[in-house]
């Protein structure tokens, strides 16, 4: 999928956080948003996300990188299905346990059909914590399930905010390695200012530029 900005902004009262932003993410290819804490990485991958309205200009969501082809075009009420997305800030289901939460999570957005519940746990690495409620697990293993529910997901585009947030040195060579192994082919757009999380990227798109 193919996500245009097109005279893009956002503020929050008379505060500007970015303005003025004429972009196109191409599928296939993985963007970094970056620039310091507090910059708006995280609202602008937001309103990618559908999750913010922007305050001026507009978002365009087409199934192909043609912005003639009007059957291409995702409805906005349809975009949520396109899209996977992982962030610290973003809540699990706690009362459940993690086997509970992948097979609920996959109801409404389906995982990819080459790998089953038990494969993602093993990939992740909690085998041991299957049975348990999220509620007891530590802060990086919540960040792993966070990764999984979003880069399993069967979506074409994967928005990740800070994806190393609390995991370990295992975790962040996890994180590196389900880049290889599940965001070839996808739109992959990830908010950091730490490379470890994105000197891979294709692109490098700074906030600052649209202040």
């Amino acid at each position: 999928m193919t996500i245009s900005l097109i005279n893009t902004g956002k503020r929050f009262n008379r505060d500007w956080i970015f303005r003025h932003i004429n972009f196109q993410f191409l599928p296939g290819n993985i963007y970094a948003i970056i620039g310091p804490n507090g910059s708006g990485k995280s609202t602008l991958l937001q309103v990618i996300a559908g999750a913010l309205s922007p305050s001026e200009g507009q978002l365009a969501y087409q199934k192909n990188n043609n912005p003639r082809d009007k059957s291409a075009s995702v409805a906005p009420e349809d975009v949520y299905l396109q899209i996977a997305f992982a962030a610290p800030y973003l809540e699990l289901i706690e009362e459940m346990t993690l086997r509970e939460f992948l097979l609920f999570h996959e109801k409404f957005k389906p995982f990819k059909t080459t790998v089953s519940i038990q494969d993602i746990i093993r990939t992740i690495g909690l085998e041991d914590a299957v049975n348990k409620q999220i509620r007891y697990f530590s802060s990086g293993m919540k960040q792993r399930v966070k990764l999984a529910q979003s880069f399993f997901s069967d979506t074409p585009v994967l928005l990740l905010d800070e994806p190393c947030t609390n995991l370990d040195k295992e975790g962040v060579s996890l994180y590196r390695q389900l880049i290889v192994d599940y965001g070839k082919g996808r739109l992959v757009i990830i908010s950091s200012n730490d490379p470890v999380e994105y000197d891979f990227c294709d692109e490098q798109i700074l906030i600052s530029d649209y202040k």
